[in-house]
């Protein structure tokens, strides 16, 4: 994620020959231009209701970064500075760890569901990739799972309830389980010019239910240009935001600690461009927590 309708009809520019005439490239652009932008960290969630995604920052989170929640936040950098390298995508630059919790609403309960031993990785989670990401289609797979000693953390466990509190505002979910899956992803590079390269490299929805919420917390940006933000219609999934048929909403970058979004999945479709070393000597790295919310839906 920063993570579908992809295997439906074809839509222009993806399955059909178009028109791009200069016409149809001038009206693909009004059209763009045409909504709203995402506004900045403070437009608060009605958003996520209104038009499928929202912004927010710190002070929606109910966090000072720099202080109370300085020490909480030192040390979730300290784990993202440690991330081992996405098994999935190699030479990307792209570092990653994962893992599942349980929400009961009806008890106000939070709980990590354990990981199992790998013997490459050590502790794993199952990750299941939404069948219509396109660089994965209806692969499972394992990721190295979120350090024990970090599920406790007063920040983490903060951001994670707040998330699901703003779900349960908009979806009548009290008395069903909710899934959630946390990321940690950093996209690193050693020295200028280098880049780093999220997945799926393009406009794209996550997969699930109608009732798919995915929110994003930037941890930390340092010495890095782009990483820029992309939210667009659903069936822009599968293209570039510079794709003359890309219908855009809004493009917009993640710049302080805890500056964060929202996307509700099946609404909108969604992408984070690449990072490139900063001017300055030396690593650079943008760093996100990224949280996907869904009703858990029984098997038997």
């Amino acid at each position: 994620m920063d993570h579908a309708g992809l295997d439906g009809g074809l839509g222009p520019g993806r399955g059909d020959r178009v028109d791009l005439s200069e016409e149809h490239v001038e009206k693909a652009e009004l059209r763009r231009r045409s909504h709203a932008d995402a506004g900045g960290p403070g437009a608060g969630t009605d958003g996520l209701r209104e038009r499928g995604f929202a912004r927010y920052g710190a002070e929606q989170l109910g966090v000072t970064p720099a202080g109370s929640a300085a020490r909480d936040l030192a040390r979730i950098r300290e784990v993202f500075a440690e991330l081992p390298p996405d098994p999935y995508a190699p030479g990307t630059n792209r570092f990653r760890r994962y893992s599942h919790a349980v929400y009961l609403p009806w008890k106000g309960e939070l709980s990590w569901i354990p990981g199992t031993p790998d013997p490459v990785h050590g502790m794993v989670t199952d990750f299941s990739q939404g069948e219509d990401v396109p660089e994965y289609p209806r692969k499972r797979r394992v990721l190295p799972e979120i350090p024990e000693a970090l599920r406790g953390n007063a920040l983490l466990l903060r951001l994670l309830r707040w998330d699901i509190e703003q779900v349960l505002s908009l979806k009548n979910l009290g008395r069903r389980p909710l899934w959630a899956g946390v990321h940690l992803i950093k996209l690193g590079v050693d020295h200028p010019g280098q880049d780093a390269v999220s997945s799926p490299n393009c406009l794209h929805q996550d997969g699930g239910s109608s009732s798919t919420f995915t929110f994003a917390h930037l941890i930390s940006r340092t010495n890095v240009s782009g990483g820029q933000n992309v939210i667009a219609t659903p069936d822009s999934a599968g293209l570039q935001p510079d794709d003359p048929w890309a219908d855009l909403h809004a493009r917009f970058t993640l710049t302080d600690p805890l500056d964060g979004y929202a996307v509700h999945d099946h609404r909108v479709s969604h992408y984070v461009g690449p990072v490139r070393g900063g001017s300055a000597p030396g690593p650079g790295e943008r760093s996100v927590i990224i949280v996907g919310i869904a009703p858990y839906v029984p098997q038997l």
